[in-house]
């Protein structure tokens, strides 16, 4: 891609053409700011709406509010517990539980991935092992998790990895098997043993889909770790909402559904701002 550009820049275009390439570039760049303005004013104007009229049915009692409560009234309630600090130990147990399931899971999942390509016998013996734990409800595995490693931290990081590394490790080795066989084939032509293939084929071509994996995990991660503090923890998001049930504070359970759904979206972007730099990166090479 470096070289092309290279090239390309070494063509001599006349005045006239370069100063049409200028403008039609330029037209391009405002027609895309002018979709990504117009996109973002949408999704605001509809999260504006809706906060709206569950605001409205909630003062007007259009619905329950004790079981729905209304936007008004759970800002309140994480002002108050950003007021006395009392949010914060749940709110740092619970991320700091999910970036450790997130990140562990990504890697085993990608270090498994990579084992079963590089071993056909591995993948063969792996692969009814794999199916049959797809296909098993995570949250069952729970309870053994506890009495494995015991209530708190550790229990909960496993939970998350039970649903994180199979899924990564799946998607990943998928990724590998459907890069473009003839790549392979002509790396071996000239020599390249099968490190040298992974490292300048495999791994290459794979980039785009190991980081969409990610973004997987950002969700994935997120459901271990509110499951497993719904079935163990006293601190965190997930024993927040339990306790709000328990005692009927519905607007506790909202609220942190809300913080929920804030850090996941802050943990999304970021990944979407690192597959923008990685793939950009990849593409300018």
């Amino acid at each position: 891609m470096r070289r092309e550009r290279a090239e390309t820049s070494a063509i001599n275009y006349s005045p006239e053409a370069k100063a049409l390439m200028e403008d039609t570039y330029a037209k391009y760049q405002k027609s895309e700011r002018s979709h990504r303005t117009r996109v973002t004013v949408t999704q605001f104007s509809l999260l504006a709406a809706m906060l709206v009229c569950w605001e409205l049915a909630g003062r007007f009692k259009w619905i329950d509010v004790l079981l729905f409560s209304y936007p008004s009234k759970v800002g309140a309630q994480l002002w108050k517990d950003f007021a006395d600090g009392s949010i914060w130990p749940h709110l740092l147990m619970t991320v700091g539980e999910t970036l450790v399931g997130f990140v562990l899971g990504t890697v085993f999942g990608t270090l498994l991935a990579v084992a079963i390509w590089w071993s056909r016998y591995l993948a063969n013996v792996l692969d009814p092992y794999m199916v049959v734990f797809n296909s098993m409800p995570k949250v069952a595995l729970g309870p053994l998790f506890i009495v494995g490693f015991g209530p708190g931290f550790t229990a909960i990081v496993a939970t998350t990895l039970s649903i994180t590394v199979l899924i990564t490790t799946l998607v990943v080795y998928n990724a590998f098997r459907e890069v473009d066989s003839n790549y392979v084939k002509v790396v071996k032509v000239f020599g390249g043993s099968k490190s040298v293939v992974f490292r300048k084929v495999i791994f290459p071509a794979t980039i785009p889909s190991i980081v969409s994996t990610l973004k997987v995990n950002v969700g994935l991660a997120w459901v271990g770790v509110i499951v497993g503090e719904f079935l163990v923890s006293k601190v965190g998001l997930g024993y927040l909402i339990i306790y709000g049930f328990q005692v009927f504070n519905f607007t506790l359970v909202l609220s942190s559904l809300v913080l929920i759904a804030i850090v996941a979206t802050i943990m999304y972007e970021a990944v979407s701002y690192l597959e923008r730099r990685l793939i950009g990166n990849a593409n300018y090479k």
